[in-house]
């Protein structure tokens, strides 16, 4: 079985058996998928008890864990884990079964063609990216907390990995075109820039991510892409679905 989620921001209550039943029925041959914001390696080194915590609950889980990236993940260290090969793509492993799929890849999962790319531009950051070696960063702190005005500190709240790089998306293109650009299921982070479009009515500023996933909107066929970031559950079209705490199946 394949299961489908949105974002966790690093809370996993919807994974407690009570929300999430169809557990009792799994086994670590099954999935759940994150598209993105996972969270739960956010700490700022692997020594955080909470985050231990949260990540041995989530191996002890009957089922296996799978996410992308979301723009809200610490970076410096997800990217420090070593890349492996798992059922054909790259990934970290940072559980035995509880596992990021990188961006750009093609995954064999319960017999599906899954194309993976994390990642999105920050909205909650109107108020800048502060630099914390800054010899004016409190001020300039607390100036934004008196205004409300939302801001990131780079390497401690956001990362400019958060958007992929020309590598990346070359290896994209590349793996998609190795499989006939023919999928089943997409899953990635933000969505295509047409899509992001018609469900944010103008209030999200595209950027080259959402460019080039109506790139591969417009060349690979696929049944169904699933996408989380903007913190709602629809079905945008017959092939398309925004997901936030909702759980699906969808193999």
């Amino acid at each position: 079985m394949i299961y489908i989620t949105g974002d966790c921001h690093r809370d996993f209550i919807r994974f407690d058996v009570e929300n999430f039943s169809e557990q009792k029925e799994m086994t670590k041959e099954d999935f759940v998928i994150i598209c993105g914001d996972f969270g739960g390696v956010w700490d700022k080194d692997a020594s955080g008890a909470k985050e231990n915590k949260l990540l041995d609950e989530l191996e002890n889980k009957p089922f296996t864990t799978l996410f992308v990236d979301g723009n809200h993940e610490n970076f410096d260290r997800l990217y420090s884990y070593p890349v492996e090969k798992w059922n054909g793509g790259n990934v970290h492993k940072i559980r035995p079964s509880v596992i990021h799929l990188m961006r750009g890849q093609v995954f064999i999962i319960d017999g599906k063609k899954i194309f993976t790319f994390g990642g999105a531009s920050s909205h909650d950051i109107s108020g800048g990216i502060l630099e914390p070696d800054d010899p004016d960063f409190q001020e300039k702190r607390r100036e934004l907390n008196k205004g409300f005005k939302p801001y990131r500190i780079n390497h401690l709240s956001w990362w400019k990995q958060e958007l992929p790089t020309v590598t990346e998306m070359q290896e994209g293109r590349a793996n998609l075109q190795a499989n006939g650009n023919k999928v089943d299921f997409i899953v990635t982070h933000c969505c295509a820039a047409s899509t992001q479009a018609l469900i944010g009515g103008g209030l999200f500023q595209q950027d080259y991510l959402n460019h080039y996933l109506e790139e591969i909107r417009r060349e690979v066929q696929f049944k169904k892409w699933f996408f989380g970031h903007y913190h709602d559950n629809r079905n945008v079209n017959a092939e398309e679905i925004l997901l936030y705490e909702q759980i699906i199946r969808i193999g």
